[in-house]
């Protein structure tokens, strides 16, 4: 099977250029191995699917494939995602898309070992003009709030083992305030910690998830709950043993009664949160197709930060954020106009 990501090492010796001894041969692919796992899987295949669009649309425009990386070319293809032009898909990218494109191809450019300079005026100008002209705030998901999750636990009862699955991914989604990623990718030991994001550890009072992240490893301490019904410690427990998970993932793919051996993708929670706030009626103001595009996986993590009554540095520490700033974009119903300047200066 062909690997999505480029090899950090060259498959073939440059001409002109001495091979490697043949007892280092064998550390080739283990570089290569290495390489890979310094970015996620999702990370990879989006990395993967950027760089063959890339491919595709200089192709389109009849250019040649080298040099790939020239920067006027590069800004070019920048202002075809930006303006819709025909033979880049049709619509204009947002922002957020094209500059993620943009660290695809110096990502690509760099495993190819092709010099790039991202900061030449081609690139750099062109981005700063796209940003200016098409910049907007950031589209939110809405939270899901606890009054939501109840209602939405009621669209699962706990009669299979899907159910029993799905009830633990919800409830461990938002206690956690986890990242769908994180929780797809859940192992049951460090012993399989090399495929996934993080284990649980289990005490009397808890679960504690060691989780690695975008900037090293934290700690999420998950508290049981009031009760079995809404306890995500609970929720987890029992799909262990009704699963009969004892290694490996810990969120597998269920047909019929038996439990798959490979781990879920993380797509699933997305798709999980838009279907049961549907069933749940969660913004029933809004049109079916409306409703489900307001939320996502995220919305759980939201949720959380939006509902947790304590001191904000803990609700920081327990997301894994690096400021109060991004803590605060998660917090969906803060107290707006508490602190009325207007009025505090005299008017």
């Amino acid at each position: 099977m062909t690997s999505n990501v480029p090899p950090a090492l060259p498959e073939a010796d440059p001409p002109g250029e001495a091979r490697l001894p043949a007892k280092l041969e064998p550390l080739v692919e283990t570089a290569r191995a290495y390489a890979r796992a310094a970015t996620s899987q999702n990370t990879n295949r989006a990395y993967a699917a950027d760089w063959r669009d890339y491919l595709r649309w200089r192709a389109r425009q009849g250019l040649d494939l080298k040099p790939l990386a020239d920067p006027e070319c590069v800004g070019l293809y920048l202002a075809a995602l930006a303006s819709g032009a025909k033979g880049a898909g049709g619509r204009p990218r947002t922002v957020g898309t094209i500059e993620r494109r943009l660290s695809a191809l110096v990502w690509n450019f760099s495993q190819r070992a092709l010099p790039f300079d991202r900061k030449d005026r081609h690139v750099a100008t062109v981005l700063a003009g796209v940003r200016r002209t098409h910049g907007r705030p950031p589209v939110q998901k809405e939270a899901l709030l606890p009054e939501h999750v109840m209602a939405m636990l009621g669209a699962l009862p706990p009669s299979n083992l899907r159910n029993i699955r799905d009830r633990a991914i919800l409830l461990l989604g938002f206690a956690g305030g986890l990242r769908r990623s994180e929780v797809a990718g859940l192992v049951m030991s460090p012993e399989d910690s090399l495929q996934g994001s993080g284990w649980p550890e289990f005490f009397d009072d808890g679960v504690l998830l060691t989780l690695r992240g975008k900037t090293g490893w934290r700690e999420v301490e998950i508290g049981r709950g009031s009760s079995d019904r809404t306890c995500p410690v609970a929720a987890l427990e029992a799909w262990l043993k009704f699963g009969r998970i004892a290694r490996g993932p810990i969120f597998r793919a269920v047909v019929g009664r038996e439990v798959g051996s490979e781990a879920l993708n993380d797509r699933h929670v997305a798709r999980l949160v838009k279907r049961l706030a549907v069933a749940a009626g969660v913004r029933g103001d809004l049109p079916e197709g409306d409703r489900e595009g307001k939320f996502s996986g995220h919305s759980l993590r939201a949720g959380l930060a939006s509902s947790a009554e304590i001191d904000e540095r803990y609700v920081q520490k327990h997301l894994g954020h690096a400021s109060a700033e991004m803590t605060r974009r998660y917090q969906r119903r803060r107290d707006r106009f508490r602190v009325n300047l207007t009025k505090a200066a005299g008017l």
